[in-house]
């Protein structure tokens, strides 16, 4: 079962009308979840660090619960995340305590969703104003969904919306961001998710064992590499001498965007990777730096929660 900690960074739940809403609606429909009250544990804003970590290490799911205020997030939500997402622990050298965590944001915003628009009166999307965010899950290395979110949830009375209509916009809006939640986690993208991770945390080792990964590869399958085209297991060992003749151990896979979609024998995985390594003086790249994106594209088969990658297409990015 996976745990869900939720981060409300309303700074007065007690004035909200649809916030509080969310809340109890989460906390009656998830098996478990913990909700972090961030205006009552933090009312003079003294973010208590290593608590706020603690909580999130325990999390399988993290979101981020808040108004939308002034086309960002609240000051007490943005002061955690600048004191909570600290160096080499969201990002940095031993910054990867949150990867592979799935991260959601939730919000409310008061306006109409046509004001959200280049010929609107807010002129940009709700998706451009939250770029911030959505790096900010990237860089920590989290699994960064869909966001959940609602428009026209103010209420001032006799002046705009009317209480029983922002609530039952409340109450959509909760049972929207449980269906995402469950969809992650109890679904084949969840595991193919944390797969991807797991391979790409091996191939950050380079160890001499080989058998991790091709006991996940097809007899037959095919990767088109940088370095060449490859077949089956012995093609993989192949091309897997090339690449521990190039990178020294110790490289960093950062998967920055993934996506899936059903395909014949199963899924495929569309992957834009940021690759950082240290190379050997006598290859290539002799010595340099490594540090460049590339898309991949894998075609892999589940059958009682086994994997089996058929095809496996690596391209950088010019």
């Amino acid at each position: 079962m996976s745990k869900t900690i939720v981060i409300s960074g309303h700074p007065n739940l007690e004035a909200s009308f649809t916030n509080t809403v969310i809340l109890d609606g989460l906390q009656t429909q998830l098996d478990d979840v913990s909700v972090r009250r961030l205006d009552r544990l933090y009312p003079d804003y003294q973010i208590d660090v290593e608590a706020e970590q603690a909580a999130l290490l325990e999390a399988d799911v993290i979101v981020l619960q808040f108004p939308f205020y002034w086309y960002s997030v609240p000051a007490l939500l943005k002061k955690w995340v600048d004191d909570v997402m600290s160096f080499n622990f969201a990002y940095g050298p031993e910054g990867n305590k949150l990867k592979g965590k799935d991260f959601f944001l939730s919000f409310t915003i008061g306006g109409p969703e046509e004001s959200y628009d280049p010929q609107g009166y807010n002129h940009f999307t709700i998706e451009q104003f939250i770029y911030p965010l959505q790096q900010t899950a990237y860089l920590a290395g989290m699994n960064y969904h869909k966001p959940v979110y609602t428009h026209r949830m103010v209420y001032i009375p006799g002046v705009y919306n009317e209480l029983d209509e922002v609530q039952a916009r409340a109450r959509a809006h909760t049972d929207r961001l449980v269906s995402e939640i469950r969809r992650v986690t109890e679904s084949d993208e969840r595991l193919l998710r944390n797969f991807v991770h797991q391979w790409f945390a091996k191939f950050d080792v380079l160890s001499d064992d080989e058998k991790y990964f091709t006991q996940f590869l097809a007899s037959d399958a095919v990767l088109s590499t940088p370095e060449g085209n490859f077949k089956g297991h012995e093609g993989f060992s192949e091309w897997y001498s090339n690449l521990k003749a190039t990178f020294k151990s110790g490289c960093e896979h950062l998967v920055e965007q993934f996506t899936m979609k059903p395909s014949e024998q199963g899924y495929q995985l569309e992957l834009r990777v940021r690759l950082k390594a240290e190379t050997f003086m006598e290859s290539v790249f002799k010595g340099e730096t490594i540090d460049l994106n590339v898309n991949e594209t894998w075609l892999v088969s589940t059958s009682d929660g086994e994997i089996k990658i058929q095809d496996y297409q690596v391209v950088p990015m010019s």
